[in-house]
């Protein structure tokens, strides 16, 4: 498997930031890491060695990035509207960085799904929903759909405008929607074990739903966790069913 590292000083976050590529040819992959975990995440957790597959046989070409969400939502020594703003940094980032990186490195302009676990779900499914014109689809796994769940009780309009649960209710704009509605790869994906949130799933589904926007909405068993063993068959199997 061809592997690579490379970075960059982000302007936007004003800090070296890096990312992984794994694969030589395919659509990109773009995944998040959980919580406060960095860009090796998926391959400590061997997520990628289960990509294996398909990204040697040039299915797909990986890209995984870091996260800064321990400087934003869970880094407790923070005022909240600070946390917000460095939230909207990382999103600038990834549009104006992250994904020219991706075509660049593609050799063009290729289809880019974002994916994720627990925090990087929602980060996957927010970049989606935001930058439907940069992004075209997801697969979001085990995920909270409400920025609030991560906000301690702060609230304003930029929490509001990154937290599908809220904005997507209210979305009206018909381009966007337009482009939204010509997605054929949104998947959310949950299992409803021990410390998973699939009503989150669910309502993210109903709203979509209600906008007409194509989905899938996916509850595995009663003895699905919120752990790596699972998301190492969730990933790996959406990628041979629907792609």
């Amino acid at each position: 498997m061809n592997r690579e590292i490379h970075q960059w000083h982000s302007p936007r976050l004003n800090k070296n930031m890096e990312i992984a590529v794994y694969g030589h040819h395919g659509f990109a992959l773009l995944m998040f890491p959980t919580a406060a975990a960095d860009y090796l995440e998926y391959e400590r957790f061997h997520v990628v060695e289960a990509l294996a597959p398909f990204i040697d046989s040039g299915k797909v070409k990986v890209f995984s990035i870091n996260s800064i969400n321990n400087e934003s939502w869970l880094n407790n020594s923070m005022h909240p509207r600070h946390k917000a703003i460095r939230h909207q940094q990382f999103n600038g980032y990834v549009a104006e960085e992250v994904v020219p990186f991706i075509h660049t490195h593609c050799r063009g302009r290729v289809p880019v799904i974002t994916t994720g676990a627990s925090f990087g779900a929602l980060h996957s499914a927010n970049t989606l929903f935001r930058r439907p014109d940069l992004i075209d689809g997801c697969i979001a796994m085990s995920g909270s759909y409400d920025l609030k769940d991560y906000t301690d009780g702060y609230w304003d309009e930029d929490v509001y405008f990154n937290s599908p649960l809220d904005y997507l209710p209210h979305l009206t704009d018909e381009a966007q929607l337009t482009l939204l509605r010509a997605k054929q790869h949104i998947y959310f994906v949950s299992g409803q074990g021990s410390y998973e949130k699939p009503s989150s799933s669910v309502d993210i589904g109903r709203v979509l739903a209600s906008k007409g926007i194509p989905h899938e909405v996916d509850l595995w068993g009663h003895d699905v966790s919120h752990d790596w063993p699972w998301w190492r068959k969730m990933l790996p199997h959406y990628l041979g069913a629907k792609f």
